[in-house]
């Protein structure tokens, strides 16, 4: 184990970011290059090597949490390299915007704060890529076989590079422009560089995984003729029909769902827009969802240099301490600080927007709300509290309720749904239509990324069942698994 002593001795460090007034004039990430390799180690050492790793319960990949910290602590750092990307094919990913049911697992957490986990797994990736550690991972020989993955965010990249390390033939479609799914164009350049995504691909490329992007299944494909060109499918698109707000003068100008706003400003740092068709700039900005999502655009909005910003949730806010219905080891909810709040504006709890006002030119201005309570389980208004703030950009930020049903996908494979409208599958990621699979958020409903890693894993063992009639492949979960943090 690592030092006996370090919960005792050493106290919990995170990743040092660089300071709110620099951060905010440009897009790179906000933590300060090269701040954790001081302190991995020490950090590494407060894991306790516990009888019962509860961590690994509450990560849903079955991350080998304790190995992995033993062998930074003595810098071992391919050890622990081999260790981790043996359940986790992009630990980068996680390790920057995960948020981390592991550390909430952690027994040490029971009454102290628990081991940086997060912290540990990105520097041993990012210590892997520097030392030449992460290469590519050709099948000795191919199969014979090809699959199809229809999406390439996490879950679909996932499956894909299990598949083609089985040996099979894979092809990822992607409906945007580049691969990465909401990874590439939903996540903001600031929590996550597109340059971790790229040498990902790059990898999966020399593997022998072939990338078609710009191609739509459902809409330049027929789903039914992809399932006869390919031995398997697995769908991956996610979870992108976007909750809206039905209320009076949603139809106004400058009223956005998140990821028509946030994709349009990952496009200028990619250099397709000089700048974004939906800017923040000198405008009163409204974000409505308490979420990560919303915190993304909270983030965009201060870089755009948007004159005020305040996000709004109809939720009461969260405690700074676990609440009596949500024990250790589960993930509870609290009230945390991201980096965009750090960068400034207001958050408003326990409100609902009533209606949005807007000019003579049909452009939102204001937008009323009124204070919200929960009365026998229901939420209900507070008469006498309504008031309006100027609103100038509002993002929706509100969740996702499932799969594109526009692009005709769906009813071209013939697949049923399950009663919350995911995309149905058996224990082994299949769908009722033989052969094709779904894995991720297209079969779970909106969740975290490590939870796409671990079904697109899972479900890529599926179809090398399928279609060789076994698998070495690992399975993490499988649909019916609901961890403790969950």
């Amino acid at each position: 184990m690592a030092d006996p002593k370090g919960f005792l001795t050493t106290g919990r460090e995170v990743a040092e970011t660089r300071p709110v007034p620099e951060r905010v004039k440009d897009w790179n990430e906000v933590y300060v290059p090269g701040s954790l390799l001081p302190i991995i180690s020490k950090q590494a050492s407060r894991c306790m090597d516990c009888g019962i790793p509860f961590c690994h319960q509450g990560c849903p990949l079955g991350n080998l949490i304790p190995e992995w910290n033993d062998y930074v602590y003595r810098e071992d750092w391919t050890a622990a390299s081999e260790r981790l990307h043996a359940t986790n094919n992009f630990p980068e990913f996680t390790g920057k915007l995960c948020p981390a049911p592991c550390e909430a697992s952690c027994v040490l957490g029971i009454n102290q704060p628990p081991v940086t986990i997060k912290n540990v797994e990105v520097t041993i990736a990012e210590k892997a890529w520097d030392r030449g550690d992460i290469t590519p991972q050709p099948p000795e020989r191919l199969s014979g076989k090809t699959v199809a993955v229809i999406g390439s965010g996490p879950a679909g990249l996932a499956a894909a590079q299990q598949l083609t390390r089985a040996g099979h033939t894979v092809a990822v479609f992607e409906r945007a422009d580049r691969i990465g799914g909401l990874l590439r164009y939903g996540i903001p350049e600031f929590k996550m560089e597109k340059r971790h995504i790229n040498r990902r691909i790059e990898q999966m490329r020399a593997e022998g995984t072939r990338f078609r992007t710009e191609m739509e299944i459902g809409r330049d494909i027929n789903a039914a003729k992809l399932r006869k060109r390919y031995d398997a499918v697995v769908i991956a698109v996610g979870a992108t029909t976007a909750r809206d707000l039905p209320v009076p003068g949603r139809e106004l100008k400058g009223i956005h769902q998140a990821m028509e706003y946030l994709p349009l400003a990952n496009k200028v740092q990619e250099g397709d827009l000089t700048v974004s068709p939906i800017s923040a700039e000198g405008k009163h900005v409204v974000v409505i969802g308490g979420g990560d999502t919303g915190a993304d655009c909270v983030g965009t909005a201060h870089r755009q240099g948007a004159a005020s910003v305040t996000q709004l949730e109809i939720m009461p806010q969260p405690g700074e301490d676990r609440a009596p219905n949500q024990p250790w080891p589960t993930f509870p909810m609290l009230y945390k600080v991201t980096s965009a709040h750090e960068e400034g504006g207001e958050r408003v709890y326990s409100v609902s927007t009533t209606h949005f006002e807007g000019d003579e030119d049909g452009n939102v201005q204001w937008l009323h709300m009124t204070e919200v309570e929960f009365k026998d389980g229901k939420l209900e208004q507070k008469p006498g509290t309504e008031r309006k703030i100027p609103a100038q950009l509002v993002t929706l930020a509100m969740g996702f309720t499932g799969t594109d049903r526009e692009n005709g996908m769906v009813e071209q494979f013939g697949l049923e749904l399950d009663a919350r409208g995911n995309i149905a599958r058996d224990e082994h990621y299949a769908t009722n239509v033989d052969g094709v699979f779904v894995a991720g958020d297209a079969g779970r409903g909106q969740s975290l990324i490590v939870w796409a890693i671990a079904e697109g894993r899972s479900a890529a063992r599926g179809v090398d069942r399928y279609l060789t009639g076994g698998s070495s492949l690992p399975a993490p979960v499988r649909p019916t698994d609901r961890a403790l943090t969950v």
